[in-house]
């Protein structure tokens, strides 16, 4: 029966791929059977074309899922991350999908509003307009002033949302699990994970306690930095599907005329937009990963305030040091050395070689990094660097292709804004500030000594359980080793870190 409901489900998308001339975009992904498209269109010869339909395939692709709804709009955004499965042009292509629907009735908003608040509209707000000022796939903003007489903006879940998102992506856990279960290529580029990554950003996006708490983070990380900002969080008037937050007034980055009429420095914004992005990636590991035009607005004085926090990224301290490495071994075409990260960084399988990796990673950047500086694109570079590990067994990194995908997004703001904004000189700074605070022998002294109390704290743990270890029978890892040098080889991780605690206690105290 599920099935059925399964291949009924694909038929509905077949239909809309139909309409919208998008059935063709199937057959530049590699992962797609060359006989899926034939079928697709034989099944759906007599479902007529839309007309005034875009000549690119990416784009049509676009538009099809658009009008599917909200599990799709999501689809697509995530593929656009993804030239490693759709190809460059269709992901250049779903980075034109507008998350916009049609916005749902002002009553069906009063109605969340009241159950998830209590009481009724007017006990939490004076005045509220009833007509909303923007309408995505999850939620819908209204702008409204509180009781106490602040302007607010409130962003009110979809009604039945959940329920969409869960019919739909049901399809895609399906699909994913045939093309695993009889594509190995499904299986290296973990079709599985994408859809879970959908889910999962689906998931947050609906809880508006997580985005109201990730406005806040991200606030107080950027707390001492000039020039941008955040909206204030309205805790006691949000819940798990309201979020109220600090209204303001300012002119969208994508209005460059409006822009230049209010006299703003167009070049710096766009710079302070890269520079802020790198800041938060790398020195605090959490990003604003939904970094549109329509996501940034400019106030009066040139401050420039970030919304909608539905989709955000997080790095750990070891993703964001190969980063960084990466991203300056290639501004210094030192390949050996980039190629040398992923290695250490377990992106890049120990048995591939780590020279013809290198002279991959020469081929990408040495065309790029001839160009004129302001032709030379960090996104771009990234892009392709993640496209050319195929053929070196490299897994998907989810996390790094959001920061690509985000990455992408701010150099082209800082394009919109100054067509000659070169990304390395904004970029080189931040990196080197960054690698000198945390990489420089200095720094990673320092790093030892604050981790001197934890290791030290942890170490009778250790050594208990190493000592059982000990009185387990033995399991011949090597045949042909003799006994007494597996044992004492088990030892040198024990002994060395002895030696390093001893060496920087003696620092400490003399």
């Amino acid at each position: 029966m599920r099935t059925l409901w399964h291949l009924f489900q694909l038929f509905r998308l077949a239909a809309g791929l139909r309409r919208y001339g998008a059935i063709r975009a199937l057959s530049s992904i590699d992962l797609v059977p060359a006989w899926a498209p034939k079928l697709l269109r034989a099944t759906t010869f007599y479902i007529p074309r839309k007309r005034n339909l875009p000549t690119s395939d990416g784009e049509r692709l676009a538009r099809a899922l658009a009008a599917m709804g909200p599990a799709y709009i999501k689809l697509g955004q995530t593929l656009a991350t993804r030239p490693d499965l759709v190809g460059r042009p269709i992901a250049d292509g779903l980075t034109t999908l507008q998350d916009s629907l049609p916005p749902f009735p002002f009553k069906a908003a009063k109605e969340v509003i009241e159950a998830e608040l209590g009481g009724i509209l007017t006990d939490h707000f004076q005045a509220f307009d009833e007509t909303p000022i923007a309408a995505a796939s999850i939620a819908q903003v209204h702008k409204a002033v509180t009781i106490a007489g602040k302007p607010v903006a409130v962003k009110v879940l979809r009604p039945d949302i959940a329920q969409r998102f869960t019919r739909d992506l049901s399809l895609f856990e399906w699909l994913a699990g045939k093309a695993e279960a009889k594509v190995r290529e499904a299986r290296r580029l973990r079709l599985g994970k994408v859809v879970d990554k959908i889910r999962e950003t689906v998931l947050r996006e609906m809880d508006f306690r997580l985005e109201a708490a990730a406005a806040a983070e991200l606030s107080e990380n950027m707390a001492g930095e000039a020039g941008y900002r955040l909206p204030g969080v309205e805790w006691d008037l949000t819940s798990k599907s309201v979020l109220t937050l600090e209204w303001v007034d300012g002119i969208r980055l994508v209005d460059r005329s409006a822009l230049e009429a209010a006299g703003h420095d167009l070049a710096a914004l766009g710079e302070r937009v890269v520079q802020v992005f790198l800041t938060q990636a790398l020195r605090d590991g959490y990003f604003h990963a939904d970094l549109h035009q329509g996501n940034l607005l400019v106030q009066k004085d040139g401050t420039i305030v970030a919304v909608d926090f539905g989709i955000m990224g997080r790095l750990s301290k070891e993703e964001r040091r190969f980063l960084a490495e990466i991203l300056y071994g290639f501004i210094k075409r030192d390949y050996v050395r980039v190629a040398q990260i992923h290695f250490d960084a377990g992106y890049v399988p120990k048995d591939q070689s780590l020279e013809e990796f290198a002279q991959a990673l020469r081929s990408i950047a040495d065309p790029i990094m001839d160009l004129p500086v302001e032709e030379i694109s960090a996104g771009q570079l990234l892009a392709q660097l993640f496209a050319t590990t195929a053929r070196f067994s490299m897994e998907t990194q989810p996390q790094l292709l959001l920061l690509q995908r985000t990455m992408v997004m701010a150099e082209g703001m800082a394009l919109h804004l100054n067509p000659k904004a070169n990304m390395w000189q904004i970029s080189e700074p931040v990196i080197e500030a960054w690698i000198r605070a945390n990489l420089s022998p200095e720094a990673r002294l320092a790093d030892a000594i604050n981790n001197l109390p934890r290791f030290i704290e942890r170490l009778p743990a250790r050594l208990e359980r190493w000592l059982m270890e000990e009185d387990q029978p033995k399991q011949d890892l090597r045949p042909d080793a003799p006994e007494e040098k597996r044992e004492s080889s088990r030892l040198y991780p024990f002994g060395f870190g002895l030696v390093i605690g001893a060496l920087i206690v003696k620092i400490l105290t003399s």
